[in-house]
């Protein structure tokens, strides 16, 4: 059953957000309803530069860290920052990680492939910071700019991430699933015109099905573990459950979980959601066991 927290949040996000973003004339009126300041305390917070990518830096409170994490935060390639993921952060590091998290550049002044740039840049940095020990983890862009990250290491023949875990990753920016039809109504957050506008910024004239842009085109074989959690109720439903076909059908080890009721986005939740927490604990137990 659904908790209370989850009821309000997504009552919230329908009332305050999906109505303001539906009314937004412009991506810049759309990025500043999503960049709304979150205030989240912190231990130990450092602004980094990572591979000449500025971001932040949080390690683990009284301990040595298990392994190095690069966050790669959401926000449709227009809008989102370290500091709105902050309590994600967080959450990686009091299980025992070293956790970055880049702030990539974003469209419409930086369109692809400069968001997969920066990710991989920090990630090389971290990589060799971390002597390999390192997992990547995303939410929403971010998980599918996690995945193309994997795609372009995987070509030029370097190390991978040892697990991946990607929460609602957008993996199709030429939004064809069905859940992006289906869940018109239900999704709390976005428009299938919301998604699509997104995608022509970011994209900028490249193909919607580009590998490096939409990694549901991707050869995924070779890929490392990966856990995807989505949302029943969201647009990008079938994002995820047609990457984890594609993934297992590839032979990449992949557990996925559809969760009911919770919005898009709901691990942004933690400090007062507890399918928040939850699947956050499950994420963090997963990257460990690979580490």
């Amino acid at each position: 059953m659904a908790s209370g927290a989850a009821r309000l949040a997504r009552s919230y996000l329908k009332r305050r957000v999906k109505a303001r973003l539906a009314s937004a004339a412009t991506i810049q009126e759309a990025a500043a309803i999503f960049d709304a300041p979150i205030a989240v305390p912190t231990r130990r917070l450092v602004q980094q530069s990572l591979g000449g990518v500025e971001g932040e830096l949080l390690r683990p409170v009284g301990t040595r860290p298990i392994g190095a994490l690069l966050y790669l935060h959401g926000g449709g390639f227009f809008a989102g920052s370290p500091q709105m993921c902050r309590s994600v952060a967080r959450s990686f590091s009091m299980r025992g990680f070293e956790v970055f998290t880049p702030a990539y550049r974003l469209a419409p002044r930086h369109p692809f492939p400069a968001a997969l740039d920066d990710a991989r840049a920090a990630y090389g940095a971290l990589a060799q910071k971390s002597a390999g020990a390192i997992v990547v983890a995303g939410d929403s862009a971010g998980g599918g700019l996690a995945l193309s990250l994997m795609a372009v290491l995987k070509a030029a023949r370097a190390p991978l991430p040892k697990a991946a875990a990607l929460f609602s990753p957008w993996t199709d920016l030429a939004v064809t699933g069905a859940s992006t039809r289906e869940n018109e109504e239900k999704d709390v957050v976005f428009s299938r015109r919301m998604l699509r506008a997104a995608a022509r910024n970011y994209l900028a004239g490249e193909r919607a099905t580009h590998p490096l842009a939409s990694p549901l085109y991707a050869d995924l074989s070779g890929f490392p573990p990966l856990l995807i959690h989505v949302g029943a109720d969201e647009l990008l439903r079938d994002d995820a459950i047609r990457l984890a076909e594609r993934a297992r059908d590839a032979e990449v080890e992949t557990h996925v979980e559809v969760w009911p009721t919770v919005p898009h986005g709901w691990q942004l939740g933690a400090r007062f959601m507890p399918e928040a927490r939850r699947s956050l604990a499950l994420a963090a137990e997963f990257l460990k066991r690979k580490l």
